[in-house]
């Protein structure tokens, strides 16, 4: 029996009691959330026909019948990476939500996205490559959960141009600059380190190319404040 998998036909008298049951749920909640961040680096190097239940098992330090019980099968834990991402990628967007100054708003936004290329490489890396094999296993979070998520950004976007806040811009070419510029620092690290000659970026200098990469957004597309 599986450590933290109730056992079958038990009485009520019998249940978990709360204390144990919220042991169960953190234990669950751990071993998830451990598996999916050993899947997001095996994906990132092995791709999803290289990458194994077996490899991401090992790498968790759990045993692979663990891993079918959380996630049934690869795709499965494979698409389940891919949406913790978008996720974040929403959260990201908040700014949107939180000003209507753009010049406020767009700042936070790249800068959110730029934070998410330090903290989560490994995760921009596959949703790339998945993008570049065509997306076939993701094509329903594309059009059922980005492209609602981005209409409500390019509805925002068109406001701020209408009220001359904004240079007349493409909003969904704008969003797609956006996306790659600051996920450049993500999906191509290795070609930045080659360039600059450095290991990596330290976190002043990251923090430094942040600020960098918003001004030239925020010039890019002629924002004004509106505070």
């Amino acid at each position: 029996m599986k450590h933290d998998e109730a056992p079958a036909n038990i009485t009520e008298s019998e249940a978990p009691t709360p204390p144990l049951r919220r042991r169960k749920a953190q234990i669950r909640e751990t071993n998830e959330a451990q598996l999916l961040l050993c899947a997001e680096a095996v994906f990132a190097e092995k791709g999803l026909e290289g990458a194994s239940t077996a490899m991401i098992a090992e790498r968790a330090g759990l045993p692979k019948a663990n891993l079918h019980y959380y996630f049934p099968t690869k795709l499965a834990l494979y698409r389940r990476v891919l949406e913790d991402l978008f996720e974040d990628w929403h959260r990201a967007a908040d700014t949107f939500e939180c000003s209507d100054d753009p010049v406020e708003a767009i700042g936070g936004y790249v800068r959110a996205k730029m934070e998410l290329s330090r903290r989560r490489p490994l995760g921009s890396k596959v949703w790339a490559s998945e993008i570049i094999h065509g997306a076939h296993h993701m094509q329903d979070i594309l059009n059922e959960r980005v492209k609602p998520w981005l209409d409500t950004r390019v509805t925002v976007i068109q406001n701020w141009i209408e009220r001359g806040l904004l240079a007349p811009v493409d909003p969904q070419t704008f969003m797609f600059m956006i996306w790659a510029i600051t996920q450049h620092y993500a999906d191509f690290d290795a070609q930045i380190r080659a360039l600059k000659g450095k290991r990596a970026l330290t976190s002043k200098g990251f923090d430094e190319q942040t600020e960098e990469v918003v001004r030239l957004v925020i010039r890019a597309c002629g924002a004004k404040s509106n505070r």
